[in-house]
């Protein structure tokens, strides 16, 4: 798939979350540009049903997940989060049905099995950062604004920055940002490891589907075992990890897939993966 081919279609979402596909592409897009695409439970509902939407269909390889009007989101809001002025019952009802609902949209307690691309434009500090933590790839465009604000208002990064970002980038980088609650440019969020790529402004989006294209190239169940077999092993020692490693990825050359990708390497074509 080239990155940027073809017109979205559009599947599903809700009012502060659309949901497009771009071939085997599902671009989840935080959609409340007036409010800096807050948080809000229609965002939340939104977002978790996306991935579990992506999980279920095979025909998925990979999600590009990024925010509308130039900002990819600036954190919680409290207030609708609440249920203050928002719209429909039914998403209030999904919160009480579920009470772990906002921490799996925002991939604290979820981890969707197809990698998850993160394209950021403008500010993505607070409950954007730590959601940024649980995306697997990350672009952002040259004037996007990292950061966790949490101490600088006497408040504790709940969504798992403590735990997750000392094993993401260098631990003096990670208490940096956590303590002083300071913003990072996105040249020095790349320095540190927290993004991979700095791109000229307005097209993060772009990248992330031109890298998500890449991703679905590759045979499927091979991708979903890396991905797997990285965060399954992080907090293994390292003789176990290998052991596990073997466990997850000897199978994958038994597959049909695997033999279709050695053979269409032989034949010198595009290979065509079906899951088997």
């Amino acid at each position: 798939m080239g990155g940027t081919e073809g017109a979205g279609e559009h599947a599903g979402g809700t009012e502060h979350l659309t949901v497009e596909r771009f071939d085997a592409t599902l671009v989840l897009t935080l959609n409340r540009p007036e409010a800096k695409n807050a948080l809000s439970l229609p965002m939340l509902v939104g977002l978790y049903d996306g991935w579990l939407a992506a999980d279920e269909d095979d025909d998925i390889r990979s999600i590009v997940l990024t925010g509308a009007g130039g900002t990819f989101c600036a954190g919680m809001d409290l207030k609708a989060l609440a249920g203050d002025g928002m719209a429909g019952e039914h998403y209030r009802e999904r919160l009480r049905d579920d009470p772990d609902l906002h921490w799996k949209a925002m991939l604290r307690h979820h981890r969707p099995r197809k990698p998850v691309i993160a394209a950021v434009e403008g500010h993505c500090v607070a409950g954007g950062t730590e959601i940024l933590q649980g995306t697997d790839i990350r672009v952002a465009g040259e004037s996007a604004t990292f950061g966790l604000f949490e101490v600088r208002r006497g408040l504790f990064p709940i969504g798992g920055s403590t735990v997750r970002l000392a094993r993401q980038i260098p631990r003096t980088h990670a208490l940096e940002m956590l303590l002083t609650g300071r913003p990072y440019p996105a040249r020095e969020a790349e320095r540190i490891g927290l993004i991979g790529h700095v791109v000229p402004d307005g097209t993060a989006r772009d990248k992330a589907l031109e890298i998500a294209g890449m991703v679905n190239a590759c045979g499927p169940l091979a991708v979903e075992a890396v991905k797997a077999s990285v965060y399954e092993t992080s907090g293994m020692t390292e003789p176990d990890g290998l052991k596990a490693e073997l466990a997850r990825g000897r199978p994958l050359f038994d597959t049909a897939d695997a033999k279709e990708g050695s053979r269409a390497f032989a034949e010198k074509r595009p290979p065509v993966y079906r899951r088997a």
